[in-house]
C-alpha cells in the first residue's frame, strides 16, 4: 500500500526554480531533472521508511544523477515534501521547514 504524497508550496518552487536553472544551462535538462524527481518520488511513495531520518523526522532521497535530495516526513499515513534542493545548500534551507 503506497501512501499519499503531499509536495508543499515551498518544494514546488525549488522544483521550478531547479527546472527554470537546468533549462537555461541546456534545453531540455530540466525535463530529465523533474523525471528523475518523479522517480524519487514514486520509490518514496513504495517505501517512505526506506530512506533514514537524517534530522529529527525527515528523511533524505537523493535523485539520480542530479545533485539534488528530496526532504520529506511521514507524518499520520501522509508523505509531505518539504523540500527539494541541492546537497550542498546550506541545511538550515530546509530544516527550518519542519
Amino acid at each position: 500500500m503506497t501512501l499519499p504524497l503531499i509536495i508543499r508550496p515551498e518544494a514546488e518552487k525549488d522544483l521550478t526554480e531547479s527546472y527554470n536553472w537546468y533549462e537555461r544551462q541546456r534545453p531540455g535538462l530540466g525535463d530529465d531533472f523533474l523525471l528523475r524527481v518523479e522517480a524519487a518520488l514514486d520509490f518514496i511513495r513504495f517505501d517512505p521508511e526506506i530512506s533514514p531520518a537524517i534530522y529529527k523526522v525527515a528523511r533524505r532521497k537523493l535523485i539520480r544523477r542530479f545533485p539534488y535530495g528530496i526532504f520529506y516526513i511521514i507524518c499520520q499515513n501522509t508523505i509531505s515534501v518539504l523540500a527539494v534542493m541541492h546537497t550542498k545548500r546550506h541545511p538550515k534551507r530546509w530544516q527550518n521547514r519542519i
